[in-house]
């Protein structure tokens, strides 16, 4: 268990500072036998942006194959955004074992399966908590069904490899969604969250908490009321809750609550005395929809005014079903969540999707008297999402100059223009007069056009910044744009068959490999 209060101290945490100083020693070993010599490690750090599950399968190849050039085990940071998390993850996961984690790969996608009885239950379960919400949903239905898989492990349990050295120090991004009007207006730092293996919290304010007792309800600074540890399957739908845009994640959530009625297979399986299941959840679909009208939603028709057609539908469709089809048998009802659970559990995520609610969580600086900022003590819950809603790679937070990064290996999983990032990244440092490197915008222009597969740029000072674009015309030719259509975000994780993940790992992994020396080169640098 991790201390149960606040942490605001300006710098690393202590927990980070000797994980860091230890990587040290493996970072030394390993330039060594890259032929680089070096009296101090430099400080390597790799980003992956987000992109949903192509950007998590390009990852997995990136890593791998550093991995097998050994180029990984010269990296103190790895940070991610989105679908890069799921990768990165999944390397603490599997103890850097990558020939086992690729096995795992090949094994998730070389078949159709997905266990919508066991994800649904997590999501009932996750619904008795007072601070349920869409990423409740999202994670355990949306995410699992994407990777086809459903993590029980915790970020506490990276902590072994992490504090020996032998894996770089890992870092997840996310931002604070109330916060999001000062970052359209000011980019504002306080916007940005992260996580590790052993805090989370807000690296502008010094302001953390035990990841161990993230989520858990503080005031004044202390813990009040313990709430166990969220587990990866929550994080990595926390991490990854924009895969598109508002419309298409809200109609896909819509669609699976409609569909979740007509199942009545995994009815049985997960809740029990499920008898007559058609007669007993018609009246508490009226309610919710009653109940939807009285809240105050964000989502609205074209005219301006609440749209519930989505649960209209529902209950005409329920409805066109004869009631002799609706009624199950009651099967095996140990270890299953009552059928009041589930009810719960559709009107908490109808309520959550008519005010379009993500990522609530109790706010661990309520009433923090070491907080100036009103806006950061006087909020009950924060709302955590997807960080890729701001920059959609971690920059960030491998930028403050605590973190003492000399190399950046930015790798790039965008469909679009994958200089976005950098633009974007280019315009928060020049707000908070942080060093970057400067390109001019008519270059960025040229290259994204026709991107090549590695941009090396170098400011007078702060980091050097290596961009590597996934799709690029060493690797694709003129084929880009097909490339792009392929592995399109909003492609169906259905469609992704071994036969489409494949040439997705090996082209991510030959942007690394073609690009060795470049990187060799300026590790060397660094070095120096």
């Amino acid at each position: 268990m991790g201390s149960s209060e606040v942490s605001i101290i300006p710098g690393l945490q202590k927990e980070e500072k000797v994980a860091v100083e230890r990587r040290r020693l493996h970072v030394l070993k390993a330039l060594k036998k890259l032929h680089i010599e070096a009296d101090e490690a430099p400080v390597v750090a790799v980003l992956g942006s987000g992109g949903g599950l192509r950007a998590h399968i390009a990852c997995l190849g990136v890593l791998s194959e550093m991995k097998e050039q050994g180029l990984l085990d010269a990296v103190t940071y790895l940070a991610g955004v989105s679908g890069s998390t799921w990768a990165i993850s999944s390397l603490y996961t599997n103890d850097g074992d990558m020939e086992a984690l690729e096995a795992d790969l090949r094994h998730r996608f070389s078949r159709q399966e997905w266990d919508l009885a066991k994800s649904l239950q997590k999501t009932i379960q996750a619904a008795r908590s007072e601070n349920y919400s869409l990423t409740d949903f999202w994670a355990y239905m949306v995410i699992s069904k994407q990777t086809r898989e459903l993590p029980e492990s915790h970020l506490s349990n990276m902590k072994k490899p992490v504090e020996e050295g032998t894996l770089p120090y890992p870092i997840f991004a996310a931002i604070d969604n109330d916060l999001q009007p000062s970052w359209q207006e000011a980019k504002a730092q306080e916007t940005w969250f992260e996580f590790t293996p052993h805090h989370a919290g807000f690296p502008a304010l010094g302001a953390y908490v035990s990841i161990t007792h993230f989520g858990s309800k503080f005031k004044k600074g202390r813990l009040v009321r313990t709430h166990p540890e969220r587990d990866l399957s929550f994080l990595r739908g926390l991490w990854g809750s924009a895969l598109g845009n508002a419309e298409v994640n809200r109609n896909y959530i819509f669609d699976q609550l409609r569909n979740l009625l007509t199942l009545r297979d995994v009815w049985r399986r997960t809740v029990a005395n499920a008898k007559y299941i058609g007669r007993r959840i018609f009246a508490p679909l009226l309610r919710l929809q009653q109940s939807l009208q009285r809240e105050r939603p964000v989502l609205e028709d074209e005219g301006g005014e609440p749209n519930y057609n989505w649960l209209t539908e529902m209950l005409e469709n329920w409805t066109r079903t004869s009631l002799e089809k609706q009624e199950q048998p009651d099967e095996d009802p140990e270890s299953k969540g009552s059928f009041s659970d589930f009810l719960d559990f559709v009107r908490k995520t109808g309520i959550c999707a008519s005010k379009w609610e993500w990522g609530t969580t109790h706010n661990f600086l309520y009433k923090h008297g070491g907080i100036r900022d009103k806006t950061m003590s006087s909020r009950r819950h924060l709302h955590l999402v997807d960080a890729g809603l701001a920059i959609n790679t971690p920059f960030p937070l491998v930028l403050p100059p605590t973190r003492e990064v000399h190399l950046i290996l930015s790798f790039d999983f965008s469909a679009g223009d994958p200089f976005e990032t950098i633009r974007a990244t280019t315009d928060y440092c020049r707000r908070h007069k942080i060093p970057f490197p400067h390109v001019e915008e008519a270059k960025l222009d040229l290259w994204s056009k026709a991107p090549a597969s590695c941009y090396i740029l170098k400011g007078e000072t702060g980091p050097v910044v290596m961009h590597f674009p996934l799709f690029n015309t060493d690797a694709c030719g003129d084929d880009i744009e097909a490339w792009s259509d392929t592995y399109d975000t909003f492609k169906l994780a259905d469609t992704y068959t071994l036969d489409v993940v494949r040439p997705l790992l090996a082209l991510a992994k030959m942007n690394v490999r073609e690009n060795k020396k470049k990187i060799l080169r300026e590790m060397r640098n660094a070095a120096m």
